[in-house]
């Protein structure tokens, strides 16, 4: 696998991790009646989201880059 690639799965894993987590604290809240700071964890969590899913994506595209098209 490409270092570019790789990179970006890493990246992916990162964010994904930290949206588990913001899901968590947003669960944790919510389930306190703390619904303010249940929106912002999971909002956040959103973000991570979607950086993780745009990483994904990267390191597909440089996977098909380093090893073509099949």
């Amino acid at each position: 696998m490409s270092k570019k690639a790789s990179e970006h799965h890493k990246k992916a894993s990162e964010h994904l991790t930290h949206a588990a987590h913001h899901h968590g604290e947003a669960a944790k809240h919510h389930e306190a009646g703390s619904h303010e700071k249940a929106a912002h964890h999971a909002h956040v969590a959103r973000g991570h989201v979607i950086h993780g899913r745009g990483h994904a994506e990267e390191a597909v595209k440089a996977h098909l880059e380093a090893h073509g098209k099949k």
